[in-house]
């Protein structure tokens, strides 16, 4: 079930960063609300991740994949671009997030 909240979490965490750009500093209700609550969701999401995985662990994936998933839908959908370079260093967090995931004992 770790691996399961800690997806909500990050999922959540991606919704809720992408609805917070949407929001325009909180100015437009719908987005500033999904905002509120994705962050609400993840952060009780991970708050149940911590109870049996390392917080060192916990954060590396979490900060890995929402760096991943938040740069993708900018480039996806609201038409941000991504450089080679910044592609390449994409490719390195997730290789990061393997290597500490594969290598840690804590959980």
């Amino acid at each position: 079930m770790t691996y399961l909240y800690l997806a909500i979490a990050i999922a959540a965490e991606t919704i809720a960063t992408s609805a917070l750009k949407l929001s325009d500093n909180f100015s437009r209700l719908v987005p500033s609300l999904v905002t509120v609550l994705g962050y609400v969701i993840a952060f009780y999401f991970l708050s149940l991740v911590l109870r049996t995985m390392s917080t060192g662990v916990a954060y590396a994936i979490w900060s890995g994949v929402g760096i991943v998933l938040i740069s993708l839908i900018g480039w996806l959908w609201m038409g941000q671009t991504l450089s080679v370079p910044t592609m390449f260093g994409m490719g390195l967090i997730i290789a990061g997030v393997v290597i500490v995931n594969l290598s840690s004992t804590a959980h």
